[in-house]
């Protein structure tokens, strides 16, 4: 903030208050003991204000103040009007997680829970052999207790596309399913409930896709899990709620403490074979989509 000078009246301050904040220069005014203190909030406009002040000053009573006055209240009116709008919009934390669904989980987040579980369960009812030939971004076999597969990702070539996705919908056990599961119910029910199905099918689509094919080109084929997934819609709320408040996202604590925990310590020899690179791809994957999907408000806030 930076001082301009001082009016002799509230309403020449208010006045020429008015003027200003239509000339786009944000500023204030205080009542002093030299008369009332003119106020503005940018260094780069001091100059400019100052000689606004001396032309008003050289002749208060020009038409052209009071009719930018007048213009100054429409303008504020709307501009209050706007925010009450946005306010409107941030939704009581309560409420985020409405009843689209029974106890206020979406429909896609329903689905992939459901799918994730049916998956799980044939696995520990002896389908294992085959959800590994047909769910994985390859084929994988087992001799023994040593896993093979081929290189290339020759059925996707094949036409098989669907391999780039199945994988986030196998577990590898019921630890690793519920962890998954416990953050995908909190991140896709709230985007889903406060933006749209829409948005969290294609979110998902989108991470699991890149995710997966980050862990097959850092590592193997040999992965599976929702992580990649889940980090990435982390990293999405995290930065969609930093920049766009008005989208009503945010992080539950415990949410953000258990993930970043698990992240780390998931590189660490506690726990091994897990998909280090499908985690890390979709949290920098959600963080750059948490980013652009924020930048049209930018720019409207910085006009």
């Amino acid at each position: 903030m930076r001082l301009i000078g001082h009016l002799p009246s509230e309403t020449s301050a208010s006045t020429f208050s008015d003027y200003l904040y239509v000339q786009g220069i944000a500023n204030e005014v205080e009542s002093e003991k030299d008369g009332w203190a003119v106020w503005i909030h940018s260094e780069d406009e001091w100059l400019k204000a100052k000689e606004m002040l001396a032309s008003f000053l050289g002749n208060p009573t020009d038409p052209k103040y009071r009719k930018q006055a007048a213009q100054a209240r429409q303008l504020k009116t709307e501009e209050a009007a706007r925010e009450e709008k946005a306010a409107e919009r941030i939704l009581d934390r309560a409420k985020i997680f409405r009843a689209t669904m029974p106890y206020g989980v979406g429909p896609l987040t329903c689905v992939l829970v459901g799918l994730s579980l049916a998956v799980q369960f044939l696995t520990v009812a002896g389908y294992e052999e085959r959800i590994l030939e047909e769910l994985y971004m390859t084929a994988i076999t087992t001799k023994g207790s040593v896993m093979e597969w081929s290189r290339g990702l020759p059925e996707i070539s094949q036409g098989e596309f669907w391999r780039l996705f199945t994988p986030v919908l196998v577990h590898g056990d019921w630890l690793h399913l519920l962890l998954n599961m416990l953050w995908l119910l909190d991140l896709g029910s709230m985007i889903e409930g406060r933006q749209s199905t829409g948005r969290l099918g294609l979110l998902v689509v989108v991470m699991a896709v890149v995710s997966n094919f980050g862990q097959y080109l850092l590592f193997d084929a040999n992965f599976c899990g929702m992580s990649g997934v889940v980090y990435g819609l982390l990293g999405y709320v995290w930065v969609k709620s930093k920049l766009d408040p008005s989208s009503g996202l945010f992080l539950q604590p415990h949410t953000v403490l258990m993930m970043i925990i698990w992240f780390f310590l998931c590189f660490t020899p506690l726990i091994p074979r897990i998909a280090n690179g499908a985690h890390a791809v979709g949290l920098a994957l959600g963080i750059v989509w948490g980013f652009l999907a924020s930048l049209p408000l930018m720019r409207r806030g910085s006009r």
